[in-house]
């Protein structure tokens, strides 16, 4: 698949792409917004300020700097301000609960933290940061905060028109670098390495405290430059729509991609199935990346889709069962759908369909490695290396693996093996080196002795013609240790009873494998892209009471 002759290596800082492409594209968008656009020239320019801003604050190289906002262009231009001055961007989960952020925001070393009331009536981050800082409150000075829980931090911004107790308002942090030139910024530039510290990302805590993972900006700028020569080969006339939340590397990588092409990445606050489809239209987006099945769905089953015109999209990326992404591909046909694997330690993906591969390989496969990324499949216990087709857990080496979780040496020691990670995935590899996902490790059922995957069942329920999503987790058992349960969202306007689904998977699996019981929903626990299994757990358990 590679061809390596004509790879070529292309590595610089964050802050000097940005500058290249600038230089090359400055009239061509780089960030839309439903209401908004920001050529390559004017996203510049407010990154500068954004900067400035930062540095009037006390913010130099290797500071950490949150960002706990809703989707939106001031977000965009924070991160790249930090990444200007060489310090580190710290994106917030804005799922997070109170208790999750005042660990998050110790944990991280956050020197500032800037938050918005943009989306105030669904999600109130003043309120939330008073909850999760109870002293915050009683700060007499916003520009010298002491708060017990954090006491790095020094500093929290309001964006917007809200000004809590104990915040900077947007106008006193702009003013503050109203009279800091470029030129302050430019020195600190000029002296970020490649081997620094980029972005530090936290994994979703799906079963635990979320782990900050810093990731460098040689490794996040060849990964971006390899999503884009490697698999999806963009042109400044491409309009990449990438919609996911930018608190995650759906939306971080494409945005890199983008960069290192002069295309213009396309984004909104939260997905709304039917903006998004007058986005798609109006902006004649070449490249859509919903990735996830609840987003594909929403817009397949919104009214307008069919009137809707995608005849400018050409690649799309999901992420989903076999069955699900076979609909998925017939449904947006004649673009091309592809998947990914990859994992936030690694810089978000190493492995993209490439898309002259076959339908049943983009179907059965996430394609194979970037090049500079080795993987193998690995027995866990054993630690002996499988041979093709052979499922194990999936291995990791190469430019893209990050160093190692912030401030855990102890995680550490358990996720490397001799320069390898370790990702906790249930994999195997083609003969062509391409990865399968068989699902999480740790997301294996035992049942009376026998292992069973979550993933096999859950993808059996997405082929009942009523069933969405489908979650599957496992209910203690006195015989058989575990059984599987099913937690089930239906199509709109669908209707299936729980025994009829309960049949539908007795007639095609072996009866260990038959959920025991299903329950319906109508949203999900979400981490930041993920079902918090726990979560579901704990519903299970309230169930049972």
């Amino acid at each position: 698949m590679h061809n390596l002759a004509a790879h070529r290596i292309h590595t610089t800082t964050i802050g000097d792409l940005l500058l290249t492409t600038t230089d090359k594209h400055g009239e061509r968008d780089v960030l839309i917004f439903p209401a908004s656009r920001h050529t390559y020239a004017t996203f510049t320019a407010a990154s500068y300020q954004r900067a400035k801003s930062l540095y009037a604050h006390g913010i130099r190289a290797s500071d950490h700097v949150g960002i706990l906002m809703a989707n939106c262009p001031e977000y965009m231009e924070l991160l790249m301000g930090c990444l200007l001055l060489g310090a580190v961007a710290v994106p917030m989960n804005a799922r997070y609960k109170a208790t999750e952020l005042t660990y998050v925001v110790e944990n991280a070393d956050l020197k500032l933290l800037v938050t918005s009331d943009l989306i105030a009536d669904y999600a109130d981050f003043g309120e939330l940061l008073g909850t999760a800082f109870t002293d915050l409150a009683e700060q007499r000075d916003p520009q010298h905060l002491r708060l017990a829980a954090a006491p790095l931090l020094r500093h929290l911004v309001m964006f917007g028109s809200n000004s809590p107790a104990g915040f900077i308002t947007e106008g006193e942090f702009d003013a503050a670098g109203a009279s800091i030139d470029n030129t302050v910024i430019d020195a600190l530039r000029v002296n970020v390495q490649l081997s620094d510290a980029a972005i530090m990302m936290y994994t979703s805590g799906t079963t635990a405290n979320p782990k900050g993972c810093p990731l460098s900006h040689g490794l996040l700028v060849r990964n971006g430059v390899n999503m884009n020569r490697e698999r999806y080969f963009l042109t400044p006339e491409d309009v990449f729509w990438a919609p996911l939340p930018m608190f995650h590397m759906s939306s971080i990588l494409p945005f890199l991609a983008c960069l290192d092409a002069g295309a213009a990445m396309s984004s909104m606050t939260h997905v709304e199935a039917g903006l998004a489809l007058q986005m798609l239209e109006r902006d004649r987006v070449s490249v859509a990346f919903p990735s996830f099945p609840t987003v594909t769905s929403d817009l397949i089953n919104h009214p307008s889709f069919a009137t809707t015109d995608l005849s400018n999209l050409r690649r799309i990326n999901n992420v989903a069962p076999i069955d699900m992404l076979r609909r998925f591909q017939d449904t947006f046909a004649p673009a091309i759908q592809t998947g990914a694997y990859g994992l936030t330690e690694a810089g978000g993906v190493i492995a993209f369909n490439h898309p002259d591969e076959g339908l049943e390989t983009r179907l059965h496969t996430c394609g194979t490695p970037f090049p500079g990324i080795e993987v193998q499949i690995v027995e866990p216990d054993s630690h002996e290396v499988l041979a093709a087709d052979e499922r194990g857990e999936l291995w990791v080496r190469g430019y893209a693996v990050f160093d190692g979780y912030y401030k855990s040496p102890e995680k550490n020691a358990k996720a490397f093996v001799d320069g390898w990670l370790r990702t906790g995935d249930l994999c195997s590899l083609t003969e062509d080196g391409a990865i399968c996902y068989h699902g999480r490790i740790k997301d294996m059922l035992k049942v009376g002795g026998e292992n069973v995957a979550a993933i096999e069942i859950e993808s059996h329920l997405a082929r009942h013609p009523a069933v969405q999503m489908a979650q599957v987790i496992g209910r203690e058992d006195k015989r058989l240790w575990e059984v599987p349960v099913a937690f089930i969202e239906l199509k709109p306007g669908a209707e299936v009873s729980a025994d009829e689904l309960i049949q539908h998977c007795r007639a095609d699996l072996a009866s260990f494998k038959v959920p025991r019981e299903v329950y319906f929903v109508e949203t999900w626990p979400m981490s930041s892209t993920k079902v918090q299994k726990f979560r579901l757990k704990e519903l299970l358990g309230s169930k049972a009471e």
